[in-house]
C-alpha cells in the first residue's frame, strides 16, 4: 500500500506487523501520484488530491482511504466507475476541530490575536482590549450537527452558551437523543437560527450542495454584530460576500479554511479575507493535534484491516439503496458449487444480482444466501432454484417495484 501523505508511525507499524507492505511517500503530489500508483492495492491520502488520472493508472488499486472525514479531494465518481472503494475515517478528529472552534470564539471575543500583536510591538492598549461581550449566555447556532457539531455543542454548553441547530431530514433518533441530553434546541429553520444566533459555526461537508452556502443573503440574515466561525471547508463561504459584510457591519469572523489555500504545508497565500482586521485566522489546522492524528491513523489502519476481510468500512461511493426488485433467500447445504449454479440460473434469466451475502449455520452443514436481485421473479424461477441439487428451499423475502428507467 502507498501512503501519499504522512501518517502516525504507530499505525504504519501496526499494518506492517499484520503483513502489509507499506511505502510512505509524503512528498507525492496530485501531479506526480499517477506515476507511482502502479502495483499498489491501497492508497492512503490526507490532503493530496486523487484525480481520475491517478485512479486510471492504478492497475491493482482497489481501495483509497482518506485519513480524515472529507473526500472532496478524491474523484469518487470515477473511482465508482472503476470499482474502487473510497473510504473515509470520520469522527476521529472531531474533538480537535471542536477545540479549535471554541478557541476561535474565545480569541475573537477577547481580542487575543491583535492584543498579542500589539504587545509584541511594545504597545499597551488596555482600554481597547478590555471591551469584550463575554460568551456566557450567548446563543450559538450550529449548522451541521455531525460528529464535529456534536462535540462543539457539548463544549459550548459547558461554557454556558445556549446552543441551537436547524432541523435536518433523516436525523437519527440517536442524534435527537444526544441533542436533547445536551440541551440543544432545534429551531424551526435556518432563517430563525441566523436571526437568534450571536455566533454561527459551520460544520458541513464541502460539496456542490454547500458550495457558496454562506452568501450575501445568508450574511444579511445574521445579527449585524454576530460572529461567523468556519472550520469546515473554504468553499462553503462566498469570500467576496463575507468581505463586503465585514466592511458594512460589525460582523467578525474566525476562519481556519479558505477557498484558495496553498496546496502544500508551506507556501504563501494571497487572501484579502485572511488579512482583514476583523478576521481571526488559522492555517487549516483544525484536525492537527497529536491526539487527533493518532486517532485518525488508527482509524485508517482499521479501515484497511476491514478491507482485507471483504468489508468496506465508511465507504462513500457505494449505492446506499441498490436497484433491486426482490430479495431471495436460498437455504442450502454447504457444498461446493451450489451458489454457482444458483447464480448461473439467475444470469440465464437476466436477473441481475445487486447484493449478496452467504452465512453458514453452526455445524457447517447448512447455509443461507440472501440475494437482492433486479428483474422479474415468478413461481417458475423459485421452482427451478429450489430444484437445484443441495438447495433446501428458495423463497422470496420481499418485493419492490422496479425502478423507473
Amino acid at each position: 500500500m502507498l501512503f501519499a501523505d504522512s501518517l502516525a508511525p504507530s499505525a504504519i507499524q501496526r499494518l506492517r506487523t499484520g503483513g502489509d507492505e507499506c511505502v510512505v511517500e509524503p512528498s507525492l503530489t496530485a501531479e506526480s501520484l499517477p506515476g507511482h500508483i502502479g502495483g499498489f492495492d491501497v492508497l492512503v491520502v490526507r490532503s493530496t488530491r486523487v484525480t481520475a488520472t491517478t485512479l486510471e493508472a492504478g492497475n491493482r488499486l482497489g481501495l483509497v482511504v482518506r485519513a480524515g472525514a472529507g473526500t472532496n479531494t478524491i474523484d469518487t465518481h470515477r473511482a465508482a466507475e472503476l470499482g474502487i472503494f473510497v473510504c473515509k475515517v470520520p469522527g476521529r478528529n472531531a474533538i480537535a476541530v471542536a477545540e479549535l472552534t471554541l478557541g476561535l470564539m474565545f480569541a475573537i471575543d477577547r481580542h487575543i490575536a491583535p492584543a498579542t500583536a500589539d504587545l509584541r510591538a511594545g504597545h499597551w492598549n488596555k482600554q481597547t482590549y478590555s471591551k469584550a461581550r463575554g460568551l456566557y449566555g450567548s446563543t450559538l447556532g450550529i449548522i451541521g450537527m455531525g460528529a464535529i457539531g456534536l462535540e462543539v455543542a457539548r463544549r459550548a454548553g459547558a461554557c454556558g452558551l445556549r446552543v441551537v441547530t436547524e432541523p435536518r431530514p433523516g436525523r437519527s433518533p440517536h442524534t435527537h437523543r444526544k441533542l436533547a441530553d445536551m440541551g440543544v434546541e432545534e429551531v424551526p429553520d435556518r432563517a430563525t437560527l441566523l436571526a437568534v444566533s450571536d455566533i454561527v459555526s459551520l460544520h458541513v461537508p464541502g460539496d456542490r450542495t454547500t458550495s457558496g452556502m454562506v452568501d450575501a443573503a445568508f450574511l444579511a440574515a445574521m445579527k449585524p454584530d454576530a460572529v461567523l466561525i468556519n472550520t469546515s471547508r473554504g468553499e462553503v463561504v462566498d469570500e467576496a460576500a463575507l468581505l463586503a459584510a465585514l466592511d458594512a457591519t460589525e460582523l467578525r469572523a474566525g476562519l481556519d479554511v479558505f477557498a484558495d489555500e496553498p496546496p502544500e504545508a508551506l507556501g504563501r497565500i494571497s487572501s484579502e479575507l485572511a488579512r482583514h482586521h476583523k478576521v481571526t485566522a488559522t492555517h487549516h489546522i483544525g484536525a492537527s493535534t497529536q491526539q487527533s492524528q493518532a486517532a485518525v491513523a488508527e482509524g485508517t489502519a482499521e479501515v484497511i484491516e476491514a478491507y482485507r476481510t471483504g468489508v468496506a468500512r465508511d465507504c462513500v461511493n457505494l449505492e446506499q439503496v441498490p436497484n433491486r426488485t426482490a430479495t431471495l433467500s436460498i437455504r442450502h447445504y454447504d457444498r461446493v458449487g451450489v451458489l454457482a449454479c444458483v447464480l448461473q440460473e439467475l444470469s440465464r434469466r437476466h436477473l441481475n444480482v445487486a447484493n449478496m451475502q452467504n452465512r453458514i449455520f453452526s455445524g457447517s452443514k447448512a447455509a443461507v444466501a440472501i440475494i437482492e436481485v433486479s428483474g422479474t421473479l415468478d413461481d417458475e424461477v423459485l421452482k427451478v432454484l429450489g430444484g437445484i441439487e443441495h438447495v433446501i428451499c428458495a423463497t422470496v423475502l420481499d418485493t419492490m417495484p422496479a425502478a423507473a428507467p
